[in-house]
């Protein structure tokens, strides 16, 4: 239902995320990202230093003078948003004017990288999951659609809570049938018994081309001194109480999260797919910036 307030949201979403697009890295991403290779554009007369291979022999048979074709990038690329909206993304720590949840900051980031493949005349695509995809929607081109993208991140309620990426991805091979750019915007957060991601991400980017982003927040991997907490686990409802002052206590956390962490990179570099880490009390995009930047220089 397309409510006033839902509208005031999407329009002030667009305008926050235009002026990121427009002011710092649409440009970065236009060139981090070519298309699907090249298409043919027209003939011109040969010149003594032109690649023989690119004759067109049809056109010089006619006309008697040799002739080259040429070509142009075909610049239009299909760009999927695989975003998490499970319920741990009902999470965030950061106070001050970049402090957000995660859900937040995961629905920010995807807006951005929505508006500039428009603005770069990208087809843009939309799936949202959880432990299963719960909305689709194809991939399509203009303003219209991509409002459509971002009234569906604004305003879209799971039915489930938990996570479970490793089926995900796997759907994702069956749902996506056109070779193109997939973005996949989780903490990738799971239960210590879900399927291992790492062969279902290999596969789809075998056919895709597969960016992780990671939205985290410090306090998944640092606590501070704050005495007895109860923590709560959003998906399941679980709860346990973490004596905070003791140092032991600490690190063993800190711990277990460095671990995680260091067994996502292993998942990543494995499946050949880049990472970019958000964190939701600094700006984003800059270290989408950065990453975009990165990806150029290592053509």
């Amino acid at each position: 239902m397309l409510t006033q307030e839902l509208m005031k949201e999407v329009r002030r979403l667009q305008v926050r995320t235009r002026r990121r697009v427009d002011g710092l890295f649409a440009g970065e991403y236009h060139t981090a990202f070519k298309g699907r290779g090249m298409e043919f554009a027209d003939v011109r007369e040969y010149e003594p230093g032109d690649d023989v291979r690119a004759i067109d022999w049809n056109v010089t048979a006619r006309t008697g003078k040799t002739f080259i074709k040429r070509f142009i990038e075909e610049r239009e690329l299909t760009v999927t948003l695989a975003v998490d909206l499970s319920r741990s993304g009902a999470f965030g720590s950061a106070i001050g004017p970049n402090s957000r949840l995660k859900r937040q900051l995961a629905v920010e980031s995807a807006a951005v990288l929505a508006l500039s493949a428009a603005t770069n005349s990208d087809r843009v695509g939309l799936v949202i999951f959880t432990d299963r995809i719960e909305l689709i929607v194809p991939p399509a081109k203009g303003r219209k659609h991509v409002l459509r993208v971002l009234r569906e991140l604004l305003n879209f309620e799971p039915e489930s809570h938990g996570t479970d990426i490793a089926t995900v991805l796997h759907e994702l091979g069956h749902v996506l049938p056109r070779r193109g750019l997939v973005f996949v915007v989780s903490d990738f957060l799971e239960s210590p018994s879900a399927a291992p991601i790492e062969t279902p991400l290999r596969m789809l980017a075998r056919r895709h081309e597969v960016i992780a982003v990671q939205i985290a927040d410090k306090r998944e991997s640092d606590l501070p001194s704050a005495g007895l907490i109860e923590l709560v686990d959003a998906e399941t409802g679980e709860t346990g109480w973490l004596d905070t002052s003791s140092r032991s206590a600490r690190a063993a956390y800190s711990q277990a999260a460095a671990n995680r962490e260091q067994r996502l990179l292993r998942t990543l570099t494995h499946a050949k797919v880049d990472r970019v880490r958000l964190t939701t009390d600094r700006p984003f995009v800059p270290e989408f910036a950065r990453y975009f930047r990165l990806r150029e220089r290592r053509r």
